[in-house]
């Protein structure tokens, strides 16, 4: 048997203001929303969902690798937006990185391949 990984399940305490920073600040569509505890975006082949305590099957934080042309671009828009820069944006061996927190707290990792 095979498993696919769909959706990714991220905390979130007010859904609207989490909403409007997925779609404006990262320009993700909204697929559906289930009242004020859970929504679900698009995120090209993984679905992005939050939730509050209410539909979370296990409140807590998620960190969520977000591949992307500009790391330094988004982890900007990241913390013009009410969110923070953890760390870089940085070269690692083999990609740009940046490690910030979304306006919820939760982690996310930038990333883009370097061209070598």
């Amino acid at each position: 048997m095979s498993y696919e990984a769909k959706m990714i399940i991220l905390s979130t305490e007010n859904l609207d203001e989490s909403i409007e920073f997925y779609t404006e600040t990262l320009g993700m569509s909204l697929k559906f929303r289930d009242g004020a505890h859970f929504a679900a975006l698009d995120g090209g082949p993984v679905t992005i969902a939050l939730a509050t305590a209410v539909d979370h099957p296990i409140p807590g934080k998620v960190v969520v690798g977000i591949k992307t042309a500009d790391v330094d671009a988004a982890a900007k828009a990241i913390e013009a937006d009410g969110g923070a820069i953890v760390k870089g944006p940085y070269d690692d061996a083999h990609e740009r990185r940046a490690v910030v927190y979304d306006n919820q707290g939760n982690g996310l990792v930038f990333y883009s391949p370097l061209n070598r």
